[in-house]
């Protein structure tokens, strides 16, 4: 009887700490209220984002999108084959651990500052 116990509370303590973990993640709308637009290079500075996390990128689809790029594309402006590429104008990205860089690639757009890089804990 009291191996069952043990194994209760191992599936139990097992329970709270994914559920904390899961608790833990955060959703930022990037760019704030403005949304995902130009000059939002800087929007990540002063935030600490976790593996996990969400970012919720809004802007109209017929002006803007959103491209998962690898650290040549953020640098380079340029979209590398294979890139994702997001069009809704309401995507919803989750970070992975490590660098996360996004684009739009609008022709002039991640010129103009509409690009993040994110490092996730």
């Amino acid at each position: 009887m009291a191996l069952g116990r043990g194994s209760a509370l191992v599936l139990l303590v097992c329970f709270f700490v994914l559920h904390s973990e899961l608790a833990h993640a955060a959703t930022y709308t990037v760019g704030g209220a403005g949304g995902w637009t130009f000059n939002t290079v800087g929007w990540p500075q002063g935030k600490r984002f976790r593996a996990g996390d969400t970012l919720v990128f809004k802007y109209s689809p017929r002006a803007h999108n959103v491209v998962a790029v690898n650290k040549l594309g953020y640098n380079s402006c340029k979209t590398p084959a294979g890139a994702k590429v997001y069009q809704s104008g309401k995507d919803q990205i989750r970070l992975a651990r490590g660098q996360n860089y996004f684009i739009c690639n609008f022709v002039g757009h991640c010129e103009s500052g509409m690009k993040i890089a994110i490092n996730a804990a």
